[in-house]
């Protein structure tokens, strides 16, 4: 249906424009840093964002099941234990379905080619 791009921190000196023989390395020009490195800062954010939140739905996950299993039978306990679960999976819900609809969006109205996902400043 669609591809799925696994994600990666970009350097600095990762661009197109080194690849193609331009003279930029990457988007440092004599070492000094262009509108170009707000791809890479951004791109940086998102992914480090998106490695945060998995990893924090990950501990939710983590402590709700602990405390079901500690609980018991004591109701009350039960009770806050199924509550973590609940909001780790509503916060895994709502970063997947942000992904599928812009994904979605990608498809339909910019072709397909991921360029939603990547910050392109001409130049």
């Amino acid at each position: 249906m669609f591809p799925v791009y696994a994600q990666q921190i970009k350097d600095w000196t990762d661009s197109t424009k080194a690849h193609t023989g331009q003279g930029v390395d990457g988007c440092l020009v004599d070492g000094v840093p262009t509108l170009k490195c707000i791809e890479v800062l951004f791109n940086n954010i998102i992914v480090m964002a998106s490695a945060s939140i998995v990893l924090v739905l990950f501990c939710m996950f983590l402590v709700g099941a602990f405390n079901w299993m500690t609980a018991f039978g004591n109701p009350e306990k039960l009770k806050k234990a199924q509550g973590t679960i609940k909001y780790a999976v509503i916060g895994l819900v709502i970063f997947v379905s942000a992904y599928l609809i812009l994904n979605f969006i990608d498809i339909i109205l910019l072709g397909g080619r991921g360029d939603i996902f990547r910050l392109n400043i001409g130049g």
